[in-house]
Parts: C-alpha cells; structure tokens; sequence
C-alpha cells in the first residue's frame, strides 16, 4: 500500500498550490480519501474530503470556497487545489484513505492509510 503525495512547495499570500497523491496497492475506488494538515505541536486537522464516487465533498470551515478536492478514480489520484492561500495555511498536508462511513471520515483516527505528507509554506 502506497499514498505518494506532492505538489507543496513555497508560495505568497493569494497564490496557488495543487497537491496531488497517487494511490496504489489497495482498491481506490473503495475508499473514502481525505486531506489533512499538521503544523508542529498540533495534532492532524481535518481540510477536505470526497466520496468513492466523487459525487459529493467536503471542506473544513477554514478552507471552504477556497479548496477544492477532487479524484480521478481511473488514475488512483486524488487532488487538492488550493486558491488564494493564507499564511495561516502553512503546514505538512496529508492524503489519507478510509473504508469508514464517509460521515465519520473528518476524523483523522478513522484513516487507515497516509501519504507521507508535503509541506506548503505561505509567506505573507
């Protein structure tokens, strides 16, 4: 099993980022897949999360209207489109994947898998 992240990297304020994570060695398409953030000393905060199918996602409070997640099951990709970041959006983001109900699937404990995570630094 292997979720491989990327796509963090440096930015300022009001720029974009998309981080990708390439899945592989599980059934993709069962799977609940969510990003997650961690900054040092805090525990792994819930961002966004999508269906199996796709069909439907949500966004933490925080990010919403400016994130955008989204799968490409047929790719075993899943995707994070970030807009108009804020410093405050600096951390190690996480993709993880559950086979949990997906309305239990903002909780970090119910993941059973993790990408390594790649860090997104926003300067003001």
């Amino acid at each position: 099993v292997q979720l491989q992240a990327s796509g963090g990297g440096s930015v300022q304020a009001g720029g974009s980022l998309r981080l990708s994570c390439a899945a592989s060695g599980f059934p993709f398409r069962n799977y609940v897949m969510g990003w997650f953030r961690q900054t040092p000393g805090a525990e792994r905060e819930f961002v966004a999360k999508i269906t199996r199918s796709g069909s439907a996602t949500d966004y933490a409070d925080s990010v919403k209207g400016r994130f955008t997640i989204a799968r490409e099951n047929a790719k075993n990709t899943v995707y994070l489109q970030m807009n108009s970041l804020k410093p405050e959006d600096t951390a190690v983001y996480y993709c993880g994947a559950t086979t949990t109900i997906y309305s239990r699937s903002s909780e970090a404990e119910q993941y059973g898998y993790w990408g390594q995570g790649t860090l997104v630094t926003v300067s003001s």
